[in-house]
């Protein structure tokens, strides 16, 4: 069914969650390199790499190699792209303290296959649009050069048409 949550939803949200803890970063941080951008596409890339333990935070000096494998592996069982292959909580709990084995992981999540990941502006804009923002919003700072988003948080985006409704 399309358009309705389920438990599968669920145990989704909670390998994401469990990545970003075992990662120590939020699901998407435009300051990463292009391959790290997005943690779900790069923790998927490590995993086919056999390179996931590469994922671990690196503010942690020591911790069980094994217990990080397993947080991956259910991580990404979670994130499966069909939901029958993703497991049910109580099984992620079970992998989680060793009662069970972690299931092998056999399927990409669908939102990484056959899509371009891009920021959604850059669908709306064309190049000399996306440009003029580029070297409008930047700001220069010492220690990053970060992009600012073109849309004012504060004013609402159809403040120009309507006014302030007086």
């Amino acid at each position: 069914m399309r358009g309705h949550l389920t438990e599968k939803d669920d145990v989704f949200g909670f390998g994401i969650v469990a990545l970003e803890i075992l990662i120590g970063r939020s699901n998407s941080d435009n300051n990463l390199d292009t391959d790290k951008i997005y943690l779900l596409e790069w923790a998927w890339t490590l995993h086919e790499n056999n390179r996931r333990l590469e994922l671990v935070d690196p503010a942690l000096t020591t911790f069980d190699e094994t217990e990080a494998s397993r947080i991956i592996g259910v991580a990404l069982m979670c994130t499966q792209a069909s939901p029958m292959l993703r497991p049910t909580m109580s099984c992620v709990v079970a992998m989680l303290t060793g009662d069970i084995e972690v299931g092998t992981v056999t399927e990409k999540s669908n939102s990484l296959t056959g899509w371009d990941f891009k920021d959604i502006i850059d669908s709306f804009l064309n190049e000399d649009s996306q440009a003029s923002i580029k070297s409008k919003s930047r700001k220069h700072d010492d220690k990053t050069d970060q992009m600012t988003s073109p849309v004012n948080p504060i004013k609402p985006m159809l403040y120009e048409i309507i006014g302030k409704g007086t």
